[in-house]
C-alpha cells in the first residue's frame, strides 16, 4: 500500500501501521522521512476505516536521531519552488529557526491529529527519536531499549521538549542537561513511557492496545484525546514547543556547537561522535540506587 520511500504505510483491522524504514541508518530522521511521517499521519487520521495509528521502527531500533549526514534534506516548501529563486538557508539566526520551525510541523502531527497514535519502540530511541516518541499519545516500550538526547552534549538544546510533562522538573532536567540515557523499564518508572516489557512481548503488547482502541469510534476517541491534549495546551506544550525551537538556535551559538563542524571534518562523523560521548562511559543514568562507575565511567552493578 505504501507509496514512500522513507517509511512503509499500512492499514490493517482499524489501524495504520507507519514503520520508519531506513534500517541500515538506524531509522535516521531526514527530512523527507519527516515530511512523509507527517502525510501518512494525516492520511490516517482521513481515512474513516483507521482508528488509531502506530509508529515503529524497522531493523534494530526506533530511531538513533536525526540524520547528521544532511541526506534526504532537499525537501520543497512549495509546488513552486524554483531554482530561480533565493531561498533561507540556515546561516542567519531567524534562518536556523524557520527551518527547525518546518521540521517541528512535520512532527506536531501527531499531537494535532485526532486519532491517538502509539509509539511502538524497540533498541535505540535518541535525540530525534524522542522528539518523535514523546509527540505520541502513549508509548509502549521493550525494556531494554534506551531513550536520551546526547546531542544536549555539544549539538544544542531540544527541538521538541515534552519531556517536562511525562517526566517532571528534577528528571528532565537530570537527563537533559548531561545527555545520558535511560532503559526502557526505568522510563515507565518515571513516567516517560506507559509501559515497558520484555521485546519478544512488544508487538503483542500494542496490537492488543490497538484491538481495543478499535471497538471504540472514533469521534470519541477523538474527544477524549483532544480534551487532554488541550488541558496539556493550558498548561504551556505548544508553546512550549515552539520556545523550544528558539531555544535551539540558542544552543547552536554556544561554543561547543559552533565548533562541531571543524571536529567532524577533521575526525569524520563517527569518530566526532565517539569522542563526545566516549568520556560518558556507557551513558546510562540508573533510577534506583547509587550510580557507582568504574574509570571509564560505566555503570558497576550492585
Amino acid at each position: 500500500m505504501s507509496e514512500f520511500e522513507s517509511i512503509i504505510y499500512e492499514v490493517d483491522n482499524g489501524r495504520a501501521r507507519i514503520t520508519l524504514n531506513r534500517p541500515e541508518k538506524l531509522n535516521a530522521l531526514t527530512l523527507k522521512l519527516q515530511s512523509e511521517l507527517n502525510e501518512a499521519l494525516w492520511e490516517a487520521d482521513n481515512d474513516n476505516a483507521v482508528h488509531c495509528a502506530i509508529i515503529r521502527g524497522a531493523g534494530r531500533a526506533f530511531s538513533a536521531g536525526y540524520d547528521l549526514s544532511g541526506a534526504d534534506g532537499s525537501v520543497p516548501v512549495s509546488r513552486v519552488q524554483s531554482k530561480e529563486n533565493s531561498y533561507r538557508g540556515g546561516r542567519s539566526v531567524d534562518d536556523d529557526a524557520w527551518q527547525m520551525e518546518r521540521a517541528q510541523r512535520y512532527r506536531m502531527a501527531m499531537f494535532d491529529m485526532h486519532k491517538p497514535v502509539i509509539a511502538q519502540v524497540h533498541g535505540y530511541c535518541l535525540a530525534g527519536g524522542t522528539d518523535v516518541a514523546l509527540l505520541t499519545d502513549m508509548i509502549i516500550c521493550a525494556d531494554d531499549a534506551l531513550f536520551g538526547f546526547p546531542p544536549a552534549r555539544d549539538l544544542g538544546a531540544l527541538p521538541n521538549n515534552m519531556w517536562l510533562y511525562n517526566v517532571g522538573p528534577q528528571w528532565a532536567k537530570r537527563l537533559m542537561l548531561t545527555g545520558d540515557m535511560i532503559s526502557g523499564a526505568e522510563a515507565q518508572q518515571i513516567g516517560l513511557v506507559l509501559k515497558a516489557v520484555p521485546k519478544e512481548h512488544l508487538e503483542n503488547e500494542v496490537e492488543q492496545l490497538a484491538d481495543r482502541l478499535c471497538m471504540i469510534d472514533r469521534d470519541l476517541l477523538s474527544a477524549n484525546k483532544r480534551i487532554i491534549n488541550q488541558g496539556l495546551e493550558l498548561m504551556g506544550a505548544r508553546t512550549l514547543q515552539r520556545m523550544a525551537v528558539e531555544n535551539d538556535v540558542r544552543g547552536h551559538n554556544a561554543a561547543a556547537a559552533l565548533g562541531w563542524g571543524e571536529r567532524v571534518q577533521r575526525l569524520g562523523l563517527r569518530d566526532a561522535l565517539r569522542e563526545r560521548d566516549g568520556k560518558f562511559g556507557d551513558g546510562r543514568v540508573r533510577v534506583n540506587g547509587p550510580e557507582t562507575r568504574d574509570a571509564d565511567g560505566f555503570l558497576i552493578d550492585e
